[in-house]
C-alpha cells in the first residue's frame, strides 16, 4: 500500500513498526530514539522528512537516509477539541494493523499539524484530525506504526493519528514512561489538562474568565498536592505551567 502525506509526499507502507514506546510530552506525541536535547538535534540532523524550521512547527516524520525506513515521529497535539458529537463519530473500523513506512524518496517535506483533536470518553484514546471533514467518509487503513501510536489513511492520504491510553504514555521531556498503571487521580487530571490547553478553554483562560481561571488554579493545586504516580503528575504540571504562569493570577492590572 502506498500512502500520500503532505507536499506530494509518499511512502509505502510496511509490515515493520518502529520497536519503540511512544511517549506523551510536552503536549506532543513522540516515538524516536533520543534521551536528552543534544542527541535528539543529532537525530535531526541525520535523518530526513518533515521537520520544524525556525518559526515553523509541522508535524515531524523522520526517516534514515540508509535504508529510507521510518525512524522517529513527533505528532502535535491539536489546538481545538472536538465536540463529543463529533468525537463519537470516529469509527472503530478498520481494525489497527502494525507496520511501518518506507520512503519513495530521499527528500524533505512538511506534514501540516491535525487541526482538530477527538477524545473518547474519559480520554481513552486521543485521534488528531486533518479536518472534521475526514469523519464524512470511511477510513482506508489505520497502520500501527508504534505501540499505541497510528496513522489513519483515507483516500490514500494520512489523515490523522490516534493514540490509545495516553495517559499511561505522559512523562516529562527526555524520560521514559513509568511502567506502572496510571493513578486514578491522574486519569481524572490528565482530562482536566487537556481541557484547559485546547479550545474552547484555553480561550476562557486567556480572556481571564474567572471560571475558567478557578480551574485552572484548582488543577494545578491538584497536581502538586498529588501525593501518588509523581512523574506523570509532573508532566501534567508542565503542559499547563505556561498558563498558570501566565494567567493563574488574573489579568494584570
Amino acid at each position: 500500500m502506498r500512502v500520500t502525506l503532505d507536499d506530494g509526499w509518499t511512502a509505502t507502507v510496511t509490515d515493520t513498526p518502529l520497536a519503540l514506546a511512544p511517549r506523551f510530552e510536552g503536549g506532543s506525541v513522540r516515538v524516536d530514539p533520543t534521551v536528552d536535547k543534544a542527541e535528539r538535534e543529532r537525530f535531526l540532523a541525520e535523518t530526513f522528512g518533515s521537520g520544524a524550521r525556525l518559526w515553523d512547527t509541522p508535524d515531524e516524520v523522520r526517516f534514515a537516509p540508509a535504508d529510507r525506513a521510518l525512524a522517529g515521529v513527533e505528532l502535535r497535539l491539536p489546538r481545538e477539541s472536538a465536540s463529543a458529537a463529533d468525537s463519537a463519530r470516529v469509527p472503530d473500523a478498520p481494525a489497527v494493523r502494525p507496520g511501518g513506512l518506507l520512503a519513495d524518496e530521499v527528500r524533505d517535506f512538511r506534514l501540516e499539524t491535525c487541526a482538530v483533536l477527538c477524545r473518547a470518553p474519559g480520554d481513552a484514546v486521543l485521534t488528531g484530525l486533518r479536518d472534521l471533514d475526514v469523519l464524512d467518509g470511511p477510513l482506508e487503513a489505520r497502520i500501527g506504526i508504534a505501540p499505541d501510536v497510528a496513522l489513519l489513511v483515507q483516500d490514500g492520504a494520512v489523515v490523522g493519528w490516534s493514540l490509545t491510553d495516553p495517559v499511561r504514555h505522559l512523562t516529562p521531556w527526555f524520560t521514559a514512561p513509568d511502567p506502572t498503571p496510571p493513578a486514578p487521580a491522574t486519569r481524572r487530571l490528565f482530562t482536566a489538562c487537556l481541557d484547559l490547553i485546547t479550545e474552547p478553554l484555553i480561550d476562557d483562560v486567556m480572556d481571564g474568565d474567572p471560571a475558567a481561571l478557578s480551574r485552572l488554579r484548582a488543577t494545578d493545586d491538584a497536581l502538586r498536592a498529588q501525593p501518588e504516580d509523581r512523574q506523570r503528575a509532573d508532566a501534567l504540571r508542565a503542559l499547563v505551567a505556561g498558563l498558570v504562569e501566565d494567567y493563574a493570577d488574573g489579568p494584570a492590572e
